[in-house]
């Protein structure tokens, strides 16, 4: 029956999702190590660059309905790479060796884990979460290290109003838009509301990077519980 294929049954050549999906991931690494290496920004921005950039794949893999087992066989080889890049220079542009954070190995294991839960039947939940682990926790540091003048400290942790209030924003109109054309209904402003305030409280209170873990997994189960609380998890 056709109602029992997934919803990415009907995909284009798997050859066409591969070949974008890696063109895009290659173009934003070479603009990486491109920047990197002719240092034009700081290290800093390059790896937001990376972190914004890489996490948009999402948009193609469900554009172009790429099945589960690409993005996880994805995820899997990019988590090594990360681990393997910690303590050799194998992507400069994108880690510091020796640094003191485990975030792109996170944002890596990250995006599997929300495949594996959501990509066969609900995929707009993955992307909801990828990408306000993106948009929100990429803009934060843009911005809190360019324009944070107003500091605050929990514990040892320092962070920027402003750095904390993009994350909210951003994660606020990520989270808007995903479930407003994943649902077909502007009624999920409010879902996407709650969804970008915990999203900002994972990321405040995080270290060495987990919040590449916490902020896109806690963001996508919130969602897809507070949909099906208010009963709309059947629209889209």
């Amino acid at each position: 029956m056709l109602s029992a294929l997934p919803w990415y049954a009907s995909a284009p050549p798997l050859w066409l999702q591969l070949a974008a999906a890696a063109l895009w991931v290659a173009g934003i690494t070479l603009l990486a190590e491109g920047l990197n290496r002719f240092q034009l920004v700081e290290p800093e921005t390059v790896r937001k660059i990376v972190h914004i950039g890489t996490g948009n794949v999402i948009l193609i893999a469900w554009w172009l309905k790429i099945p589960p087992w690409v993005g996880l066989s994805f995820s899997v080889l990019f988590s090594l790479v990360a681990l393997v890049s910690y303590r050799f220079p194998i992507l400069p542009g994108i880690n510091s060796v020796g640094r003191k954070s485990l975030g792109t190995f996170f944002y890596a294991v990250s995006i599997g884990v929300l495949i594996a839960l959501f990509w066969q039947v609900r995929p707009h939940y993955a992307a909801l979460g990828i990408l306000i682990m993106a948009w929100g926790d990429g803009l934060a540091a843009l911005v809190g290290q360019s324009l944070g003048q107003r500091r605050y400290k929990i514990g040892d942790i320092e962070k920027s109003w402003e750095g904390t209030l993009t994350m909210a924003l951003a994660s606020f109109v990520v989270g808007g838009l995903v479930l407003g054309i994943s649902q077909g209904t502007s009624a999920l402003w409010g879902v996407a509301a709650l969804v970008a305030i915990a999203a900002t409280v994972l990321e405040t209170f995080s270290k060495w990077g987990i919040d590449n873990l916490t902020v896109p997994i806690g963001s996508a189960l919130l969602a897809s519980a507070l949909v099906e609380q208010v009963g709309l998890g059947g629209l889209g």
